[in-house]
């Protein structure tokens, strides 16, 4: 539900707080089907299966119309997020609850809301944090519940001071894989989320408007490879909790490395570190 801009008096950010949109969605069985053949997976999952954890991003995405994108190749600002002018936008974490198995064939009602929008300042200029939660819900009832934590930056400034970067731990994990994104694994998984942005696809983009050095990888793909790690781990316990944090990019053609570590008290600690040892992100898996 889009709020009307036609108001006599000017919206402030804190206005978009509360707003909600709802949209109902079948689980189609093809998504599930693509992301298996992204991972390699020699068998998909089948209709009736559970999704595992974060394969609902493939779900209940944004239609908005081609008319309505704005230069990053979002959708334009100030319908269900407010209009932010900072024009660089992140995806910056999240903590996502697992209920109700939501299972392929299944229809899922998602309920968003606005939870919370602050403003800061950083050392590379002003920032604005959204968070936003989002509800599936089931033929079982609830099945996810999410916090999704999005940043909006200032433009890239080359003079600004390098941050520091963080460090991977230096103990050896217990599990461990290798990756390396090139242009067609982000075409494809920017396909399979319906994302436009220009950052995972247009280097020029990248390069000449974002201060980036080539194509950006996906947070949610980063993501959702630690949520793999940590299922293909679990043993065959379920996933209840899995909370992460961007911490740095990571880019085409780079290679880097999805590690964690299981703990004693049904938790599990997980991270992405590229090949210098720079930490790219953080997460942590709680088994039920």
């Amino acid at each position: 539900m889009g709020m009307s801009m036609a108001s006599e008096q000017p919206l402030h950010w804190g206005d978009w707080v509360g707003q909600v949109a709802k949209r109902s969605e079948v689980i189609e069985w093809t998504p599930a089907v693509r992301m298996a053949a992204f991972l390699d997976w020699p068998t998909p999952p089948q209709p009736g299966d559970a999704l595992p954890p974060l394969w609902h991003w493939f779900y209940h995405t944004d239609p908005a119309p081609s008319a309505t994108l704005g230069r990053d190749g979002l959708p334009a600002r100030g319908g269900f997020l407010p209009p932010i002018p900072l024009p660089r936008r992140m995806w910056a974490g999240g903590r996502v609850t697992f209920g109700a198995p939501l299972r392929i064939g299944e229809t899922a009602l998602k309920t968003s809301r606005v939870k919370s929008i602050q403003e800061k300042e950083g050392r590379s200029g002003k920032l604005a944090f959204i968070t936003v939660e989002h509800v599936l819900d089931g033929p079982g009832g609830e099945a996810v519940r999410e916090e999704h934590d999005i940043v909006y930056r200032a433009a890239a400034d080359p003079s600004a001071p390098a941050r520091a970067p963080e460090l991977a731990p230096s103990t050896e994990p217990v599990w461990r894989r290798d990756h390396a994104m090139n242009e067609a694994a982000l075409f494809r998984y920017s396909a399979l989320t319906y994302n436009p942005h220009r950052i995972h696809y247009d280097v020029d983009y990248c390069r000449s408007q974002e201060g980036y050095p080539g194509l950006v990888v996906h947070g949610p793909l980063l993501a959702t490879l630690l949520a793999d790690l940590g299922r293909a781990n679990a043993g065959g316990r379920q996933i209840r909790q899995f909370d992460y944090r961007a911490v740095a990019p990571v880019f085409a053609h780079q290679p880097f490395q999805t590690a964690g570590s299981p703990g004693a008290d049904g938790r599990a600690e997980l991270w992405i570190a590229l090949e210098d040892g720079t930490l790219a992100m953080t997460a942590s898996m709680e088994f039920g």
